[in-house]
């Protein structure tokens, strides 16, 4: 059975009511909780830390994919873990001991996963996709919401996907920008298992339904 699973961005929810865009989510389809992590370093924006890690630590009821666009992650991984991640993905360009990190990752009985910019190549992956539970490619560069989805990433999925049955790897991909209505469906089938969407889901007037339709 090919898996579809939807991980609607955080990013784009409504802070003022953060409580209750994830109680929406806790009642959809939605598969994961998808946070964003940005440090104005390693990205050109700040998004959220802790205080926020927390709240959806309280409310969230589904699996919570952390995805840390910061530099030196390394340092920041167990605070993440302890407060709910059950899946921390870093970043290839940001993370100068990748193998260390990542199974120090999962010696705490989490997921661990790697992030590839549009820009680095998937081959960068060979020597650590036996290692990963999954690699998230940015389908735009990472820093902000709302951004143009990058036609190569069909490519580097079909890339990703040759790597990992050529390693007997069992990682996800997942794919990170600009998904929307248009361009799920053609994701899922080029060989993605997993779709971050945000502001496809929480600009609309049912963000409910939208999930169902990006999962068809």
């Amino acid at each position: 059975m090919k898996t579809k699973l939807i991980a609607p961005s955080l990013l784009s929810a409504d802070f003022g009511n953060l409580q209750r865009d994830i109680e929406m989510l806790n009642n959809s389809q939605a598969d994961w909780f998808h946070i964003d992590v940005m440090d104005g370093r390693f990205v050109p924006n700040i998004s959220f830390g802790f205080p926020v890690m927390k709240t959806v630590q309280q409310h969230a009821k589904k699996f919570v994919d952390v995805h840390l666009m910061i530099v030196e992650p390394e340092k920041y991984v167990d605070e993440f873990i302890n407060h709910g991640a059950d899946l921390i993905s870093v970043h290839y360009e940001a993370c100068t001991h990748l193998h260390r990190t990542i199974h120090h990752i999962q010696s705490k009985g989490v997921k661990a996963g790697v992030v590839l910019n549009p820009s680095t190549p998937v081959l960068m992956l060979e020597d650590i996709i036996a290692d990963v539970d999954l690699v998230l490619l940015m389908s735009v560069n990472p820093g902000f919401g709302g951004q143009k989805f990058i036609e190569n990433t069909y490519k580097k999925i079909a890339e990703t996907k040759d790597l990992i049955l050529s390693n007997n790897s069992t990682a996800l991909i997942e794919i990170d920008g600009g998904v929307n209505l248009d361009n799920a469906s053609k994701l899922f089938e080029a060989g993605a298992d997993v779709l971050v969407a945000g502001n496809a889901v929480f600009s609309t007037e049912s963000p409910e339904r939208t999930i169902e339709l990006l999962k068809i």
